[in-house]
C-alpha cells in the first residue's frame, strides 16, 4: 500500500494532477500506519497479520 501510494503520488505531481497527489498521501499514510501497528505485533482489523 505505501509502494502504490507514492507511484499515484508522484504521478500526480508529474501530471497536475490534484486528486492523484491526494490519493496517494492517504494511501501511503494509511500504508504506513498498518505498518507500524502491523511491527508492534497489534492485531489490526482483527487479523494478527495481513498477507
Amino acid at each position: 500500500m505505501i509502494v502504490l501510494g507514492v507511484i499515484i503520488l508522484v504521478i500526480g505531481l508529474i501530471v497536475g494532477i490534484p486528486v492523484l497527489t491526494t490519493i496517494g498521501a492517504v494511501l501511503a499514510v494509511a500504508g504506513v500506519v498498518l505498518a507500524i501497528l502491523g511491527g508492534t505485533g497489534r492485531k489490526v482489523g482483527g487479523r494478527a497479520h495481513w498477507f
